[in-house]
């Protein structure tokens, strides 16, 4: 099959490779899928030039939609033909997504409607996935999101335009830090209702009067490190939430102790690669019946070929692009 791999660590110029591996077939359990697509997120970038090599080749990308054509035992075989998109093709595994064909536990290709394309299926996993998660725990946390505060920092990304959307739906009011006009109106467009410009604004100030000096009710979070010093400032009111799902700092992340003890503040962090199995089947089960309504819209950003895979990563890595990057494989 043709796919695109790494050996080693380092800027994807340098390090992938376009070329021809040997077709994988599925094992007991398992199902192989002719993909169609590839989606790239920032964790495939951060991955490929950081995570500790330890395989031959890394085919990258843990995303991507295509179709059922080979079944393990055990695996029905009314799962022939069946177009599904996968989730963490590339987690503690080697082989990925930017490739012709990909095994993985059945449980892994999940149904994809009809009307839904390949292109929108391949944001389903890192992004979908996230974006689900993170606006479930708002509402457990938080109680129900009618009629309450929702900051969505990063609103115009992959996985802010879907947690917009999916926090509308919820009856939340959405307010949304972006970084230019076009990322303001991609926001917009997925339900945020106040725009914050994070470059140019005092986010807290703005806060205190999108509020009327109230504070947020929930924080869904895409940058720690930025956001703990919002919360000292009072942007988010007692016994609120953060959920949290990333942050530009990954390392040490100083907070300020008192506000977080004083309001009460519930903590809320996870990992999209590793839910438990009870959290991945709601959110794969909500993410299906919004699928199948019709009730997301779907951002679809620059597209590549496989043999363009170089530029798909450079291209995220640049952090410019509105939408999901995607590679096609057919």
């Amino acid at each position: 099959m043709k796919a695109v791999w790494y050996s080693q660590n380092g800027e994807a110029r340098d390090v992938l490779v376009f070329g021809e591996l040997p077709t994988p077939e599925p094992k007991a359990g398992e199902v192989r899928v002719k993909l169609h697509t590839s989606g790239v997120n920032p964790s495939d970038v951060k991955s490929r030039k950081a995570r500790p090599v330890q395989d031959p080749e890394i085919i990258p990308n843990s995303d991507g939609a295509g179709v059922i054509d080979a079944i393990g035992d055990g695996v029905s075989s009314a799962r022939l033909g069946e177009r599904v998109w996968v989730w963490n093709g590339q987690w503690q595994r080697p082989w990925g997504t930017t490739c012709e064909f990909i095994t993985l536990p059945e449980a892994q290709a999940v149904r994809l409607p009809d009307h839904i394309d390949d292109a929108a299926g391949a944001c389903m996993g890192i992004p979908g996935l996230t974006a689900m998660q993170a606006v479930l725990l708002a509402g457990d946390l938080a109680g129900d999101l009618t009629g309450k505060t929702v900051l969505v920092t990063g609103a115009s990304s992959a996985v802010g335009h879907y947690i917009a959307q999916m926090a509308t739906l919820a009856g939340a009011h959405v307010i949304g830090t972006v970084g230019s006009q076009a990322k303001a109106l991609h926001a917009k467009e997925a339900g945020v209702r106040d725009i914050i410009f994070y470059k140019t604004e005092s986010v807290p100030q703005r806060i205190q009067a999108i509020t009327q000096g109230r504070g947020v009710d929930c924080i869904i979070d895409m940058d720690f490190s930025t956001t703990t010093d919002y919360i000292a400032q009072g942007v988010l009111k007692a016994h609120g939430t953060v959920v949290c799902y990333g942050s530009n700092n990954a390392g040490v992340v100083p907070v300020t102790f008192r506000p977080l003890l004083w309001g009460s503040i519930n903590l809320k962090f996870f990992l999209v690669y590793d839910l438990l199995p009870k959290d991945r089947e709601r959110c794969v089960a909500r993410l299906t019946e919004l699928l199948e309504r019709q009730q997301l819209r779907h951002s679809i950003g620059q597209r590549f070929s496989l043999a363009q895979t170089v530029q798909a990563h450079e291209c995220v890595e640049a952090g410019q692009t509105i939408g999901q990057v995607v590679i096609d494989l057919s």
